[in-house]
């Protein structure tokens, strides 16, 4: 129904984002709300869901990312968050090219995703990314470090617990959250980024 929101971040939640059109606050449901700015006005690719009970709204920073999530959703097994969850890894092309090598081990390192989900993953879109641009190391969402953090740093807490919305355990994260710590100050997108591919 809904193809994208012109409107200003007005909020950004460990696994949501206010986006505000025409006065009304739109929430939507992203894989890295942190790589939208906040108090901006951006454009965000959505995806309504609707199920018996709830009505959900899903966002992507590009249409190409829209297409890879409704791609995923075709797959038996796979729900719109654990879609949003494999999204949240930038390194789209790496996704693409596992499921084209069938890469199994590669796809079972995304929350919720078994063996035979990964398996199935594979079996059902092998050849039907080759619309897709993620061939050419395309990562979006990907924010490279800006502003120091303060003392306490509350980016890496907020990206700590993005990590756990988007079904990471508490204690996978709490294991990267050292090797975070150890790294130059980052934006909260950045350390979300990181800590993505050291779970996987």
């Amino acid at each position: 129904m809904y193809e994208y929101l012109n409107g200003v971040i007005t909020d950004i939640a460990p696994n949501y984002i206010v986006v505000e059109v025409g006065g009304v606050g739109y929430r939507v449901l992203v894989a890295n709300p942190y790589a939208f700015p906040l108090n901006e006005l951006e454009r965000v690719y959505v995806e309504q869901i609707i199920r018996e009970n709830e009505q959900s709204l899903y966002g992507f920073i590009t249409a190409d990312e829209k297409l890879l999530f409704q791609k995923l959703l075709n797959v038996s097994g796979i729900g719109p968050k654990s879609a949003l969850a494999i999204l949240a890894n930038a390194d789209h092309s790496g996704l693409v090219s596992a499921i084209a090598n069938n890469d199994v081990n590669f796809l079972i390192k995304f929350p919720g995703i078994g063996k035979k989900t990964a398996q199935q993953i594979i079996l059902d879109l092998q050849n039907k990314l080759g619309d897709l641009p993620f061939n050419n190391d395309t990562d979006l969402g990907l924010i490279l470090p800006t502003q120091p953090a303060n003392d306490d740093n509350p980016e890496l807490t907020d990206a700590l617990l993005a990590l756990e919305a988007l079904g990471y355990a508490k204690k996978d994260v709490n294991k990267v959250e050292k090797a975070l710590a150890k790294e130059a100050p980052m934006d909260t997108a950045a350390y979300v980024s990181a800590g993505l591919k050291l779970l996987q």
